[in-house]
């Protein structure tokens, strides 16, 4: 039976790293190698490199590097599986064929679904051309240019009761494919949408999932907008609308800007603000937040202030602690939104996403502001609203922040506010211990994986500079594969770099491609004596950045313990100054 992994192999044979990555990077070629600016930071001087031969790529901006399904997953936000699929449709290959039972019948199903939205989309596209109804609401009402109308492939769904479900079915597709699309209602029969503007929801790869569709002239009796029911392809718990046209920007940018409405989005794309995306209304998820997580941690809403929307920023501010981003408030001016603003200034639009505001801190002072909060009713219900969602943070610091601002708010003491939360406490344990300064550490964790892997590049490819490993442990190694690799480099240390020689490396195999492709680029023309001294430099370098790191970590642990549990962490910590100054001393007499 063929495999997942025959899968994987199949599209690699068929497919050139080089060509997916001048999709998104400029390359110019350099000696055997290619080099380009890289697509994860705003730099001059080109450091994007990719290797033809080893069909791997790295970037010494950033540290990442892969393979070719890595760098579609880096670049499209996209989990393993998304990057497999992106590129068997590339490569022409049908993953059906390895895959067995109900797998297979789902992927099949799949794109069908898909499919049969793509002539959907054009259909409607087409529709629109000849209604004149609809090109009035478009482009006078709505002000939309023709090209940002073909952008978003904007449509219009005829009021004809079957015109869609007929013509797809003269394209081979039937009754039950309909329905399991959304295109089709259950119970006549007949078109899901009618007598509405149709806009496309898009996946992050731009393959069309499903629909919004607006009515034209607003009727008390109808709703004025419908979206595609939950399909295999749409589930608007994950779905964020235009991130297809809106990841190159929110990259660039670093932060990624949320609207309530898909009209609102297309308007700032027109006006050339293009990082803002939208979900379904405000029901922002931890999907939502997830999907663009991989992109950004620096998330702005730019939701009505209303009451859903205080609801909404309510729900989200635990999410967002949960899944490690930046959530913030774009006010937009009093009885506008969104696209009303672009469409009078779009000079005050880009201003108000500048002036952005922590969520934590516009929620406070949005209910302060709502509230009387120098009665004792007001200070009760301020406190109730407020408590609710700082509970749920993840981060005790922050925890302890925002209990101390609302307590000096209503003139309390933080002890009663801390009383009470514990009291209300149902959800999740009151003011749990942290993990010592994640962010602290987190900064040293892009340099630390640079030495690791320039240091390793060094003593795989010279073995005479493999004593230079001497007192780095596995641990030292943020890197698995580093460790893996260090452990088989000391126990074979003649091994001459080639993988064709080693059946153990094997599962290795990028790193080592990897690593060998930095020595090329930064080290093959130094000479011996060059090469002794960067290793050297890197070796003392590294374990310092790890020393830097335990060290933070246990004076955090020391705040939090007793007396005794003290004295043994601060013997910890003079273990590690020993292990640093012995290993200068070694280096310093060599």
């Amino acid at each position: 039976m063929r495999t997942d992994m025959d899968a994987v192999e199949e599209v690699k044979s068929r497919i050139s790293l080089e060509d997916v990555v001048s999709e998104y990077v400029q390359l110019k070629r350099a000696g055997r190698n290619f080099k380009g600016l890289s697509p994860f930071s705003a730099e001059k001087t080109p450091s994007f490199m990719v290797s033809p031969e080893k069909q791997i790529w790295h970037d010494f901006s950033s540290g990442k590097g892969g393979n070719v399904f890595s760098f579609v997953m880096e670049m499209e936000g996209l989990d393993f599986k998304g990057a497999l699929e992106h590129l068997a449709r590339k490569a022409g290959v049908d993953l059906s064929q390895y895959q067995s039972g109900r797998t297979a019948e789902t992927g099949k199903l799949k794109e069908r679904l898909y499919q049969a939205h793509e002539v959907a989309a054009r259909f409607y596209q087409v529709q629109f051309s000849k209604n004149q109804a609809a090109l009035e609401y478009i482009f006078k009402k709505r002000q939309f240019t023709k090209e940002i109308a073909l952008q978003f492939r904007i449509g219009y769904s005829p009021n004809n009761g079957s015109a869609l479900c007929d013509y797809l079915k003269t394209k081979g597709f039937n009754d039950k494919e309909l329905q399991q699309a959304g295109l089709m209602t259950k119970s006549y029969r007949g078109d899901m949408f009618r007598g509405r503007i149709q806009i496309p929801l898009q996946d992050a790869q731009g393959r069309v999932i499903g629909f919004t569709a607006r009515l034209l002239e607003d009727d008390p009796n109808a709703p004025k907008y419908l979206n595609t029911p939950q399909s295999p392809l749409y589930d608007k718990g994950r779905h964020v609308y235009g991130l297809h046209l809106a990841k190159d920007a929110i990259r660039e940018k670093k932060y990624a800007v949320l609207v309530e409405g898909n009209l609102d989005v297309i308007a700032s794309h027109q006006a050339g603000v293009r990082e803002v995306v939208a979900t379904a209304g405000t029901a922002l998820t931890e999907m939502h937040l997830k999907t663009l997580g991989r992109f950004t941690n620096d998330l702005r809403l730019a939701f009505d202030q209303d009451k859903a929307g205080l609801a909404a920023t309510e729900r989200a501010i635990p999410i967002a602690s949960k899944v490690k981003v930046s959530l913030s408030m774009i006010t937009v001016p009093e009885g506008k939104d969104p696209d009303d603003l672009v469409r009078k200034d779009p000079d005050a639009w880009v201003r108000v996403i500048e002036q952005n505001q922590y969520a934590l801190d516009w929620l406070l002072e949005r209910y302060s502001s709502l509230l009387d909060i120098s009665s004792a009713q007001g200070k009760r219900e301020f406190s109730d609203i407020m408590l609710a969602v700082i509970r749920r943070l993840d981060d005790q610091v922050e925890q302890d922040h925002y209990l101390g601002r609302i307590a000096t708010m209503l003139g309390v003491s933080v002890d009663a506010m801390r009383s009470k939360m514990a009291d209300a406490q149902t959800l999740q344990p009151v003011l749990k211990k942290s993990k010592a300064e994640p962010v602290k550490i987190d900064k040293n964790l892009i340099e630390l994986n640079k030495i690791q892997d320039h240091l390793m590049a060094l003593c795989l490819m010279r073995p005479s500079l493999r004593g230079h490993m001497q007192h780095i442990l596995p641990e030292m190694l943020p890197n698995e594969q580093a460790g893996a690799l260090m452990r088989y480099l000391r126990e074979h240390p003649d091994f001459d770099g080639k993988l064709t020689r080693s059946k153990e490396l094997q599962t290795l195999a990028d790193y080592i491609k990897i690593v060998s492709l930095q020595y090329e680029t930064l080290y093959q023309d130094l000479e011996d004596i060059e090469l002794q001294y960067e290793a050297t430099r890197l070796q003392i370098r590294l374990i310092e950045t790890y020393v830097k790191t335990k060290k933070a970590e246990l004076a955090a642990q020391m705040r939090e313990s007793d007396d005794a549990a003290s004295g043994a962490l601060l013997a910890d910590a003079k273990k590690y100054d020993e292990l640093l100054r012995h290993t200068k001393e070694v280096l310093d007499a060599r």
